[in-house]
C-alpha cells in the first residue's frame, strides 16, 4: 500500500507542473493576440479613411473650396450711373452750358458790328444752341451704352445666376431716357426743333 501512495504522489507532482506550463502559455497568446487586435482595429481605420484626432474626437473631411459667384455690386452701379447720365441728356448738363457760353462769347469776338442780323444771330445764339445739344447728345449716347451693356452682361457670366429685378428695372430707365435724349438732341441740332428765329 505504501508504494501505491507513493506512486500516486509522485504522478501529481509531475501533472502540476505540466499544469502550470500549460496556463502560462495560454496567458501568452492571450497577450500576443491584443496586439493583433489592435493592429487590425488601425487597420480598419485607415480604409474607412475614420480617423481621430489628438483629442479623440472623429476628425472632419474638408469641404472642397467654394468658387466665388459676383455680387453684382459693379452692374448695380453701372445701371445707376446710365439712368443719372440719362437725365443729364435731357438739359445737357453743366459741360454744356459751359461749353455754349464759351460759343457765344467766340461768336461775339468774331462776329463784327457791322454784320447783318442774321450773321449775328447765327455766330451768337446758333452755334451755342448746336453745341449744348451736341453735348446733350453725348451724354445721352453715353447713357445708352452702359445701360445695354448692363443689361447684356449675364449674358456673358455665371450661367443660370439671375439678374436682381432693381438692376434690370434702373438699366431699362437709363436706356429709356438716352433714347429720349438723344431724339431731342438730334432735332434740336437739326433746327428740327426750337429753330432760330426769322430775321427776314
Amino acid at each position: 500500500m505504501a508504494t501505491k501512495t507513493e506512486d500516486l504522489t509522485k504522478t501529481d507532482d509531475e501533472q502540476a507542473p505540466q499544469e502550470g506550463a500549460a496556463a502560462a502559455e495560454a496567458a501568452a497568446g492571450t497577450d500576443a493576440a491584443e496586439p493583433d487586435e489592435q493592429l487590425t482595429d488601425e487597420s480598419t481605420e485607415e480604409s474607412t479613411g475614420e480617423g481621430t484626432g489628438e483629442s479623440g474626437e472623429p476628425e472632419e473631411p474638408e469641404e472642397a473650396p467654394q468658387e466665388k459667384t459676383p455680387s453684382g455690386v459693379g452692374l448695380g452701379a453701372g445701371a445707376v450711373v446710365s439712368a443719372a447720365l440719362g437725365l443729364v441728356s435731357l438739359s445737357g448738363g453743366w459741360i454744356g452750358t459751359v461749353a455754349a457760353a464759351r460759343e457765344t462769347l467766340i461768336g461775339q469776338l468774331q462776329t463784327s458790328s457791322t454784320a447783318n442780323v442774321a450773321t449775328q444771330v447765327k455766330e451768337v445764339y446758333g452755334d451755342a444752341w448746336h453745341t449744348t445739344a451736341l453735348w446733350a447728345g453725348l451724354f445721352a449716347l453715353a447713357a445708352l451704352i452702359t445701360g445695354v451693356v448692363v443689361l447684356a452682361r449675364p449674358a456673358f457670366g455665371v450661367p443660370g445666376r439671375p439678374q436682381a429685378a432693381w438692376i434690370k428695372s434702373v438699366a431699362w430707365a437709363g436706356v429709356s431716357l438716352g433714347v429720349i435724349g438723344l431724339l431731342l438732341a438730334v432735332l434740336k441740332y437739326s433746327d428740327a426743333l426750337l429753330a432760330l428765329p426769322s430775321t427776314g
